[in-house]
């Protein structure tokens, strides 16, 4: 049997339960079962599948999804970080769009302690959304800065670099350091825009007279509302970075840094707990369901050969290595449109990890790369979920046409950056070169 015939059959029975409105989780299960059951021997495959589900979501480098998670959920639902909006906003002076540009800010250095891009998204629109209302701003710029919070699937602690850490088989340290360069440059982009736009139509932000706030009062605000943030993204970054800390332990220590800082602001109580807890579960679970269909679907196309052939196929191209990246890619942003981050990466990694080893391309960088992607897709129409957060909080009289017209340039704006580490790869690799392991 020729190697596309059965990738043909395995994947166009899964994109075709998927056409049917199957969840994600049911359709690998479903394919697995049915590949597995006629390829390796009935009841004797499906005694290994049950292996492979096991083994896949029972592997110690996973144990920082839920702890990251966990930090986010206890700030979110605490709402200590309203208070160092406050205090950035004392320091934004009169720059064109300071609104716009608070909200990046704050989106930035929330996502420094959490990896949830929903939940920073949702506390910027609607902590930030009505202000900007009432100050005249513009739909076009007002929403698409607030979803600056999606930069906390790039930045570290994200949970979802630890899933692809873990799939690609790398240092997941050095696949959460790689994310602080890009994240921040991106975030630098952002506001060049912002200043930009404003600038040259000022009717989309209009001007106003900030209240002017004595220098020693802005200090002791950054002091006691934004540098205990500090003490988490050294906890959890620096450590990693400094070789002092594995992704695990600095995972771990980050909760208890994030509970000291929530319980310093007399915020910590059994309600907030449980809150965080619980969403923590739910988001953790929904993530580990769709994993544990990831080993037995690439052992599949590994055992049938097709993911030999497709990697023979691809290599035998007369195309640039590069270009061939730029195809990777872009399949997976129209994967994004419809489809959200762990399962894309459940789908294209079995295809793809081979190829990337193939053509000898850092798997740091293409992960990154990968990550700014999945970051895209949360903010790509009809169904990236950052959209559908930003609907639930903004103003009723906003259209999801008015959402996607305001998300638009920073999508842009994402693709630019990724051409920019395609060409440049040390953004995104310098400084886990610089990890001592």
């Amino acid at each position: 049997m020729e190697w596309w015939v059965p990738l043909l059959m395995i994947v166009g029975i899964f994109l075709l339960l998927l056409a049917v409105g199957l969840p994600v989780f049911l359709a690998f299960t479903a394919v697995d079962v049915l590949g597995i059951y006629f390829l390796w021997g009935g009841s004797a495959g499906l005694g290994q599948l049950i292996h492979s589900i096991f083994s896949s979501i029972s592997s110690f480098v996973l144990l920082p999804v839920p702890l990251f998670v966990l930090m986010g959920e206890l700030l979110f639902q605490s709402g200590v970080f309203v208070r160092a909006l406050d205090t950035l906003d004392k320091w934004m002076g009169r720059l064109p769009g300071r609104l716009c540009i608070l909200s990046i800010g704050g989106g930035t250095l929330f996502s420094t302690l959490s990896g949830s891009s929903m939940g920073t998204s949702a506390m910027l629109g609607s902590l930030l959304l009505p202000e900007m209302e009432k100050r005249g701003y513009h739909k076009t710029i007002a929403i698409g800065s607030c979803m600056s919070g999606a930069l906390a699937m790039i930045i570290p602690p994200s949970a979802l670099a630890v899933i692809m850490g873990s799939l690609m088989e790398v240092s997941i340290g050095k696949l959460l350091i790689s994310g602080v360069v890009p994240g921040l440059l991106m975030a630098a982009m952002y506001v060049v825009y912002i200043v930009g736009r404003c600038t040259l139509q000022p009717h989309l932000a209009p001007d106003y007279s900030p209240e002017k706030v004595p220098w020693s009062e802005k200090i002791i605000a950054l002091v006691k509302h934004v540098l205990p943030f500090g003490t988490i993204i050294f906890v959890v970054t620096g450590l990693i970075f400094a070789g002092l800390a594995t992704p695990t332990e600095s995972a771990a220590m980050g909760v208890v840094a994030t509970a000291a800082v929530v319980a310093a602001y007399k915020r910590l109580s059994l309600a907030i707990i449980r809150k965080s807890v619980e969403s923590t579960l739910r988001i953790t679970v929904m993530m580990f369901m769709i994993l544990t269909g990831s080993t037995a679907f690439s052992q599949i196309l590994a055992f049938t050969g097709a993911s030999r052939g497709l990697v023979e196929l691809v290599v035998s191209f007369p195309f640039p290595d590069i270009m061939i990246v730029g195809v990777m890619q872009l399949l997976m942003i129209i994967l994004g449109t419809f489809m959200e981050p762990v399962s894309i990466m459940m789908i294209t990694f079995p295809v793809y990890m081979p190829i990337v080893k193939a053509f000898g391309f850092d798997p740091i960088w293409f992960g990154l790369l990968t990550l700014i992607n999945m970051e895209i897709g949360m903010k790509t129409p009809p169904f990236g979920m950052v959209l559908f957060v930003m609907k639930g909080v903004v103003p009723s009289k906003t259209t999801m046409l008015d959402i996607y017209r305001s998300v638009t340039p920073f999508v842009a704006i994402d693709g630019l950056a990724m051409l920019l580490i395609m060409i440049f790869p040390a953004i995104a690799t310098v400084l886990p070169n610089l990890m001592k392991y």
